[in-house]
């Protein structure tokens, strides 16, 4: 699982929870569906925006939901999720953009595509994930050309990139994909109006996608030798925190644009949880419950020490930590811990593979949320949330 968009369960409330997990179930079944279980790895929490954006504007019916099977990952329980066309667009985007991430990956030589069989078993998937995206882009009426038109301007633009390079000249291309892929959405809904305004929430979408990705990979790809957009350019993180307040501001204005007929999740993931994003990304703030903490604490958060011995360890020293388990034993472990959730529910469990003990991501709840304040409040009828939420419409 990866994006920015990454909301809390306990700031969603239950009504949009269950309708956020309908969209992220409704794309990995679609995936399944059209192109296989292997193509479920492109799921992501950021594609399922092209689905909770078309939902939005058409409105529940009847046939938007269907009941799924029993999965792991739900804990082995049946669901409601999202099906149709909007499904369908998420999961063609996020394999065409998936693929186009496998190709750069294997061009910059990362890790062990760095090895020619893996580099070329690596295309091959890219290129089946590339034409299977284009299929269901077609179906839905969606040219997905747009996608690998901007992916591979982006290739030329950041070997053409240096020192004083404008920032925005190497996001453009991800802008441009987005707003597409956002734009679409109007069109499936019956919605042309809203096309314009959503392809400015989606360019902007896209800014921020960029720009939060090369904040949080700074470090790590200076320290890989990886080539990384504010290095590149020189551009400060100061700078980046100014285009990144001012993409959200674009976000919001743009949305109160558009007509929805249920707003509501559209408006707390674009609006409150993007802006969590930013602040997460710079290190502003952050939430004890952030799902990006799937095997541990969340990043900065110090998991209590384990009770000692009342008189020392018996024989000296500290308690010998367990062995790890391996590669396959480990992913049983993971198994067992999502089927059970004790990931999520349990105040401790012990690490998959390390066998380190590990807090639940719901235990010592410290969000500083107001639920009935992100649920979009139920005293809303629009987008725009009223005067009941801090969010400076």
């Amino acid at each position: 699982m990866f994006g920015i968009v990454r909301p809390c369960a306990h700031r969603l409330g239950e009504r949009l929870k269950t309708e956020w997990m309908a969209h992220l179930c409704g794309l990995c079944l679609a995936l399944r569906r059209d192109h296989g279980q292997f193509a479920r790895i492109v799921t992501n929490y950021d594609g399922l925006l092209i689905s909770v954006l078309t939902d939005a504007q058409t409105g529940p019916a009847l046939d938007g939901r269907r009941t799924a099977g029993p999965c792991a990952l739900r804990g082995m329980r049946t669901a409601s999720v999202a099906q149709g066309d909007g499904a369908r667009l998420a999961a063609a985007v996020s394999l065409v953009l998936a693929a186009a991430k496998v190709r750069d990956h294997v061009a910059d030589g990362d890790g062990l595509l760095a090895r020619r069989p893996v580099a070329a078993a690596a295309r091959r998937v890219a290129a089946g994930w590339g034409n299977a995206g284009a299929r269901s882009g077609s179906a839905v009426g969606f040219d997905t050309g747009v996608l690998v038109e901007a992916v591979d301007r982006q290739l030329g633009l950041e070997t053409l990139a240096g020192y004083g390079t404008p920032i925005l000249t190497v996001t453009e291309p991800t802008e441009t994909a987005t707003a597409a892929a956002f734009a679409h959405t109007a069109v499936l809904a019956g919605r042309p109006d809203n096309a314009r305004p959503l392809t400015e929430a989606g360019r902007l979408f896209g800014r921020l996608a960029h720009l939060l990705d090369a904040v949080e990979d700074q470090h790590t790809d200076a320290l890989s030798g990886a080539w990384n957009p504010l290095t590149a350019t020189g551009t400060s993180r100061a700078e980046a925190r100014r285009l990144a307040d001012d993409a959200l501001h674009g976000i919001r204005l743009a949305l109160r644009e558009a007509e929805f007929a249920d707003g509501k999740l559209v408006h707390l993931l674009l609006v409150h949880e993007l802006g969590r994003s930013v602040d997460r990304a710079f290190g502003t703030s952050s939430c004890g419950h952030a799902p990006e903490a799937a095997f541990g604490p969340p990043p900065g958060h110090r998991a209590p020490d384990a009770p000692r011995h009342p008189y020392g360890h018996p024989f000296g020293g500290q308690p010998p930590l367990p062995d790890k388990r391996g590669f396959w034993a480990g992913c049983a472990a993971a198994l067992g811990l999502c089927c059970t959730c004790k990931v999520c529910c349990a105040d401790e469990f012990e690490g998959p593979w390390s066998r380190k003990k590990r807090e639940g991501c719901c235990a010592d709840c410290d969000c500083d949320c107001d639920l009935s304040c992100c649920e979009a409040c139920e005293c809303c009828e629009c987008c725009e949330c009223c005067e009941c939420c801090d969010c400076g419409l």
